[in-house]
């Protein structure tokens, strides 16, 4: 008797989960895959830049040269869309596909608006913009304490903070953490306005301009003006989008979804948190799958499924149950639960 499969909402990462330990993450996963690693390479060379397969192979990690738009993320896009192609699909459907941030382009692609190679050249074309360009920066900062329990009065000093500072935005909703966007000056204010905790934040995050605010505005203009709508196809699986919009396949306005990919998605705040939540309302799914590389998405994808209490989990005690007895959130970056999404 053919095993039922399982329904699965897919999430692709953004910037920041390609670090040290994920060196040769592409090497070691997906060896098999050397034809489409080629394909990306080329679009690299071409450029004038440093080839995904020889950043992956590199003797040792840099941060300065990992970190930077032009580099992470097309190597981040590999990693995620190689890792998509190495899902089971007799033990899987995939009923949805989201993403964080710059993970909406490599949902674009594993939703199938965009060919592989069409999505590597868009992260690649906006990662170098924003490296090229490099408009403010962002930090992070929690909202939730030890419990995974959301704290109102740090949200709401945060948005008095927003509010109060000219040129200080909220960039992304990711979980029990809040992505700021801002000029060099905003995020000093932020900083000093801030306390630290966990001796980690605020955290500035390495390389990362002020995406998902009014200040990328000429990112966004660069963008359209590089990558045209005419790449873009209906999907074959529904996207969900920065803002929890559905873009259904066979219904999708591709001139809509161009414009809000290079428009919005680029200048307004994105909202990851609603997007996976819309994933478990709109599709309820039996599990969520979130690629590669690292597994630095896997909290913020849980607190997002915590705030929506659902299956009954409110607490992080809640959530370490359930995976420890039939796990729920299947992260591709972390070995065991990598070994239950793949049939290799």
């Amino acid at each position: 008797m053919t095993q039922k499969k399982q329904t699965a909402l897919v999430v692709c990462p953004g910037r920041g989960v390609y670090n040290a330990s994920e060196l040769g993450y592409f090497a070691r996963h997906h060896d098999d895959k050397a034809d489409l690693l080629k394909a990306f390479d080329e679009q690299r060379r071409s450029a004038g830049q440093v080839p995904i397969g020889e950043l992956d192979s590199a003797e040792r990690f840099s941060m300065s040269k990992f970190t930077r738009g032009d580099n992470a993320s097309g190597l981040i896009y590999a990693c995620s869309y190689g890792d998509f192609l190495s899902i089971d699909r007799d033990a899987f459907e995939i009923v949805a596909v989201t993403g964080n941030s710059m993970g909406w382009y490599t949902t674009l692609a594993c939703g199938g608006a965009l060919t592989a190679e069409d999505g590597f050249r868009t992260v690649n074309t906006m990662g170098t913009i924003m490296q090229e360009q490099m408009i403010g920066g962002q930090l992070i900062y929690p909202i939730v304490d030890a419990n995974w329990q959301e704290n109102p009065s740090v949200k709401k000093k945060i948005r008095t903070l927003v509010d109060e500072t000219p040129d200080l935005y909220v960039s992304i909703l990711l979980g029990g953490m809040i992505v700021l966007a801002g000029t060099k000056e905003a995020l000093a204010t932020a900083d000093n306005a801030l306390e630290p905790v966990q001796n980690r934040f605020p955290m500035r995050l390495a390389n990362h301009a002020a995406f998902h605010s009014p200040l990328l505005q000429p990112n966004s203009d660069s963008g359209r003006a590089a990558l045209p709508a005419s790449m873009f196809d209906q999907p074959d699986t529904p996207l969900i989008d920065g803002r929890g919009h559905v873009w259904s396949p066979g219904a999708c306005d591709l001139n809509a979804l161009w414009d809000y990919t290079f428009g919005a998605q680029v200048v307004e705040t994105y909202d990851f948190t609603r997007a996976v939540q819309t994933g478990l309302k709109e599709f309820a799914p039996d599990c969520v799958i979130v690629l590669g590389p690292g597994n630095t998405l896997g909290g913020a994808t849980a607190q997002s499924i915590l705030f929506q209490n659902w299956m009954g989990m409110t607490t992080k005690a809640d959530f370490s149950a359930k995976q420890s007895s039939a796990p729920y959130l299947l992260a591709m970056g972390h070995e065991e639960q990598r070994s239950l999404v793949t049939n290799t």
